[in-house]
């Protein structure tokens, strides 16, 4: 397929980086769009980068102040010694007062992230305007129980990351995660770039694989969306095989208030690489009334 025009047009935008201190941490960013305008934060999922949203943020910088964030762990931010979902979100709110995104930002979070976003908007959730999940749900206590019984199976900590001698064997190698179709190559390439570190002896991949090694999901996630104290939405990918996004039903009958939610046809998990005009728009759309 020819190279889309969304696709020259966004990495042609006007993108500014930059960094913030967290408990010791440096934690990364990008920012598209003009100060004072509506603040927007964009959070990536697990062992993923900020530039997931490289096809997106740049439409959404026309009305907004966008930023991305690299949590601890990933992209260019450091690495810690454990991770919690207090220490992600306190990074999360510590980029929106750094990137200048003003008061009561919107979030939107991706799958992984949505978990981050999660425990953001229920530690800050009077200090933003809103939090859309993106293919990521919020799953009955029962299934966290589960999970948590797995990863005790499991056991032990995480290998190291694969080093490869040749920069180009590395990348021969990259998939998505959950992996589908791969509309767009130059896409894939972009991100497989972006997620390349060089090391003793060759290249390896930029995110911690001790990520979840002591890191607590929670078996109380219903709750903490139940109790939210800002708006939400969600948005799906209407092909996803992300186990994560399965329980937009149960979202849906435990939400104190209507819960506004978005269907993006012919899409899988990672639907902001394959149909980023459609997320742009579901987005704008979703979050038009808490940013007026």
């Amino acid at each position: 397929m020819d190279t889309p025009d969304w696709y020259t047009r966004a990495l042609e935008s006007e993108e500014t980086q930059g960094h913030v201190e967290v408990d010791g941490i440096e934690i990364h960013f990008s920012v598209w769009g003009a100060p004072g305008r509506p603040g927007l934060m964009l959070i990536h999922g697990s062992n993923a980068h900020r530039y997931w949203w490289q096809w997106v943020a740049p439409f959404l910088a026309k009305t907004y102040r966008v930023a991305a964030i690299d949590l601890s762990g990933h992209g260019d931010s450091g690495w810690r010694a454990a991770y919690s979902g207090e220490r992600f979100a306190e990074e999360v709110m510590a980029v929106c007062r750094e990137a200048g995104l003003g008061e009561r930002p919107v979030i939107v979070a991706h799958s992984f992230g949505g978990f981050v976003g999660l425990e953001t908007a229920y530690r800050y959730g009077e200090q933003l305007g809103g939090i859309v999940f993106a293919d990521f749900t919020v799953a009955p206590r029962s299934q966290y129980v589960e999970w948590g019984k797995q990863r005790q199976q499991r056991g032990g900590p995480a290998r190291p990351t694969r080093v490869y001698e040749e920069k180009q064997a590395a990348l021969a190698r990259y998939r998505l995660v959950p992996e589908q179709p791969n509309r767009f190559p130059e896409v894939l390439a972009f991100l497989a770039e972006k997620s390349l570190r060089a090391v003793e002896g060759g290249w390896t991949w930029k995110f911690d694989p001790g990520l979840f090694d002591d890191l607590e999901m929670g078996i109380d996630q219903s709750d903490k969306f139940e109790s939210l104290q800002c708006p939400s939405a969600l948005i799906l990918g209407e092909h996803s095989t992300d186990e994560g996004a399965f329980f937009a039903e149960h979202m849906l009958s435990v939400a104190k208030t209507p819960l506004p939610c978005i269907t993006l046809h012919e899409t899988y998990h990672h639907f902001m690489l394959e149909e980023p005009i459609a997320t742009v728009a579901a987005i704008e759309g979703l979050i038009a009334p808490w940013t007026r």
